[in-house]
């Protein structure tokens, strides 16, 4: 098996933890007359594909790590790679997290707006004349990626998470939905 299958089998287990996170950030309660006048009572956040993308990392990386996320910025064969697919306007939303000690479930998430994280990536290109990020390649050269601090983003970029640490809070925020 090639290790970025074996890297997707291992992440892929918390595809149902994700889902449920995602289910309380992107479906709410339906505004009373939708449930009066429409028959709904839970509006999913578009009708249109929402797409997310998904990122889960050992928990090691986070005691190394916590305020830093990576997207694959390069690959030998020059495939096109999550940065190049992002940047191009693909994605709605980014899920990053990280695994518990046991890898049993996720200890730390973030669910991340890519219109916002587009936006700043292409405001730092023309205010730097330089890619943002730390470029960093894999230790075994099967790919390059960049390395953001969360921390550099503007405070929108962050839609909801699960982040403990001292001295920061927990984010509970929800998405506003307007029915068409």
């Amino acid at each position: 098996m090639q290790a970025w299958q074996s890297d997707m089998k291992w992440s892929d287990k918390f595809l149902p933890e994700i889902k449920r996170y995602l289910g309380e950030y992107l479906i709410c309660a339906a505004p009373t007359e939708e449930d009066a006048e429409r028959n709904t009572d839970l509006i999913v956040l578009k009708l249109d594909a929402v797409r997310i993308a998904c990122r889960i990392r050992r928990n090691n990386y986070l005691i190394r790590y916590p305020y830093e996320f990576t997207i694959r910025s390069g690959r030998p064969s020059g495939i096109k790679t999550e940065l190049t697919k992002i940047i191009e306007g693909w994605g709605d939303y980014f899920f990053y997290g990280f695994s518990n000690e046991s890898e049993t479930e996720l200890e730390v998430w973030r669910l991340c707006s890519l219109n916002v994280f587009r936006l700043w990536f292409n405001r730092q290109i023309v205010n730097t004349k330089k890619t943002p990020g730390i470029e960093k390649t894999n230790g075994d050269n099967s790919s390059s990626f960049h390395a953001f601090d969360i921390r550099d983003l503007p405070g929108e970029f962050v839609i909801a998470s699960r982040f403990h640490e001292p001295g920061m809070r927990e984010s509970n925020r929800t998405i506003d939905i307007v029915p068409s």
